[in-house]
């Protein structure tokens, strides 16, 4: 088992340090409830849908579909708290369960310091103010995620996914014990938080709970923070345009990009923590957010691409432009696939509306500019063997907020960004992916060659996890089959917190040109049955969890770790974690870790750096190519 040491000075925000011994990262575990369920018909077939919180819903208006709570601060703050009671309870441990839903907050202050609103944030569920600045929507209280207990002794974050928070300010105040006064945020992969202002004590880890305390995120973009984080035993982490007020540790991989007071690289250097540190990022753009203006009408807000920045975009009190949602088409899972297609070819953006979405055929964006955001996520399952979501005029096009599940039948794709050989130049409107995921089995037996394909250029990936499922339904090496998680093939991509893991082939194929990747977070698969079933040929075991072709030159990488954890007791060698060509790229902060298991990833980048073969001891390069410092 994985041991993580943690003492901190006090419940609101004690420094916290953290060291990893052995074990694995995540435990092959299923905390699915069984869930009251009803049928409902889906783009003409059928898909269970968990039974609504036995409590009144509060209308929204317009509709936004079933699972969406839209709180006024003129109610009574008892109807409140009993809703977000009931939506979490049903939630806090549906790690595969079928209930979506969107807690919406209007303008306003809910709760007070001697009556705080409290709650937690369970699986598939959005948290998000309606504002057009975080100040708009204030919580005296605190939105947490904690551990989850498998045993009284043993707790942890492991699997503490799908679930966001966005769009306001928190005035940390109320809890008991040890989690009195501390924001909680204890997540791991596809939980971002976006656009929070943070007054009080976070931490990143829940150290109130007893064993282990693993964790192993995350994503924070364009929030502020006027008290320290504690980092704790967040195993990687990225903090991308946002103020920070200190963060007390690091395990293996934290990357701070454009953030106001970060850590200064210390990646690599002995004793220190393992920080790196960009000034500014390149290309970026946050994502669309649904919100009421100054009038009381439903829009929905698109922030602009920024360069070179640093901080958040809201610090000078910047509204971001608005789209009005009579410009949307609203979808939910009953809709079928030909009217929301044609919607979309006649100009209509797109909202979809919390639920599971089984489709015959792809969501087409078939015109630049489009709109395509995801409430309460909104989960697409191809069940024909076709794509999810295709992206056909990649100009200016937003994609956000959704999660993507391989269906029964195997896709070439799931979701295609341009076609192939017809990338062309996009510089002035990029396309953004902002929070997309994607799932190759766990609720469900999945196939798909590829996960994401990006044909086109000037793309942003803001957040990305690809995983095919270590645990869950329809688990096994022959069973949830898939390639690679994320293919690029077109110039300028840039991403940001990509997250890949468990794909049977190279997990990330990257062959266009001028890419950048800042923090990279893999696993190799867990489960080859024997070296044979996983090799490239037979002088290189195993596949490299990221490759940069001859063709992808100019590629930027910064904070890329890849972990093994073979669980079949054979010896599974991976010969290398990253493959690139000798010249026309630069690596920095690169990391191997051996979690458990048997075999080894033989380096770390063409080569070089030794055998990650010591539990939890990160084999470390600080660049690639390596720096040769003059003689003398």
């Amino acid at each position: 088992m994985t041991q993580v040491s943690a003492n901190h000075s006090d419940s609101s925000a004690g420094r916290v340090t953290a060291r990893w011994r052995s074990g694995s990262r995540r435990l092959p575990m299923v905390l699915a409830v069984t869930l009251a369920a009803a049928t409902v018909v889906v783009g003409g077939s059928t898909s269970a849908m968990a039974a609504p919180p036995a409590v009144p819903q509060i209308a929204a208006a317009p509709s936004l579909g079933a699972g969406v709570y839209v709180f006024d601060p003129s109610m009574p703050q008892e109807q409140i708290q009993q809703t977000v009671d009931a939506v979490a309870a049903q939630q806090v441990d549906a790690e595969f369960g079928s209930g979506r839903y969107a807690l919406l907050f209007k303008p306003g202050s809910y709760g007070t310091p001697g009556d705080p609103l409290t709650f937690q944030v369970g699986y598939y569920t959005e948290v998000a103010g309606l504002g057009a600045q975080p100040g708009d929507v204030v919580i005296n209280g605190t939105i947490n995620v904690y551990n989850q207990c498998l045993t009284p002794d043993n707790c942890l974050a492991l699997v503490n996914f799908w679930r966001s928070m966005s769009n306001l300010t928190i005035n940390v105040a109320g809890g008991q014990g040890c989690r009195a006064n501390t924001e909680f945020w204890a997540v791991s992969q596809a939980a971002p938080m976006r656009r929070v202002q943070v007054n009080g004590g976070s931490s990143l880890m829940d150290y109130c709970t007893a064993g282990p305390q693993y964790a192993s995120g995350g994503f924070i973009a364009d929030s502020s923070f006027s008290g320290s984080i504690v980092n704790g035993s967040q195993q990687q982490f990225l903090v991308r345009n946002s103020v920070l007020n200190g963060w007390s540790n690091g395990v293996w991989n934290q990357v701070f990009a454009g953030t106001v007071n970060a850590p200064a690289t210390s990646f690599g250097v002995a004793g220190k923590d393992p920080y790196t540190t960009l000034e500014h990022t390149g290309l970026t753009a946050e994502r669309p957010y649904l919100g009421l203006d100054a009038k009381g009408r439903w829009v929905v807000r698109v922030p602009d691409t920024r360069t070179r920045a640093t901080g958040t975009d809201w610090a000078d009190g910047h509204v971001d432009r608005a789209l009005p949602l009579s410009s949307f088409f609203i979808a939910t899972p009953r809709t079928s696939i030909t009217a929301i297609n044609i919607a979309l070819a006649l100009g209509r953006n797109l909202l979809l509306t919390p639920g599971r979405y089984n489709l015959r055929a792809p969501i087409l964006v078939s015109r630049p500019n489009a709109v395509v955001l995801g409430l309460g996520f909104p989960t697409l399952t191809p069940q024909t063997g076709l794509a999810a979501l295709s992206v056909l005029q990649p100009s200016g096009v937003r994609v956000a907020g959704l999660l993507i599940d391989a269906g029964p039948r195997e896709s070439r794709t799931l979701l295609d960004v341009g076609l192939p050989g017809l990338s062309g130049r996009h510089s002035g409107a990029p396309t953004v992916l902002s929070d997309v995921f994607f799932r190759i089995g766990g609720p469900g037996l999945g196939k798909a060659k590829v996960s994401l394909q990006v044909n086109a250029s000037d793309v942003v990936l803001d957040h990305i996890w690809a995983w095919r499922a270590d645990h869950g339904t329809g688990v096994g090496w022959d069973q949830n089959t898939a390639d690679n998680g994320v293919v690029v093939r077109g110039d300028r991509v840039s991403a940001y917190g990509l997250f890949v893991e468990h794909y049977q082939k190279t997990e990330v194929v990257w062959s266009g040109r001028d890419g950048s990747v800042v923090m990279f977070q893999n696993e190799m698969p867990y489960d080859p049955p024997n070296q044979a079933a996983w090799q490239e040929s037979p002088t290189k075991p195993g596949y490299p969890a990221l490759e940069v072709t001859k063709s992808g030159k100019d590629f930027d990488g910064w904070g890329m770790g890849s972990y093994s954890f073979f669980n079949h007791n054979v010896d599974i060698h991976a010969s290398t974690a990253f493959r690139v060509p000798p010249r026309g790229v630069a690596l920095h902060s690169l990391l191997t870790v051996f979690l458990n298991g048997s075999g080894a990833i033989d380096s770390v980048v063409n080569g070089l750096g030794g055998a990650a073969v010591v539990s939890g001891t990160p084999v470390q390069v600080i660049s690639y190519p390596p720096l040769v410092l003059p003689a003398g």
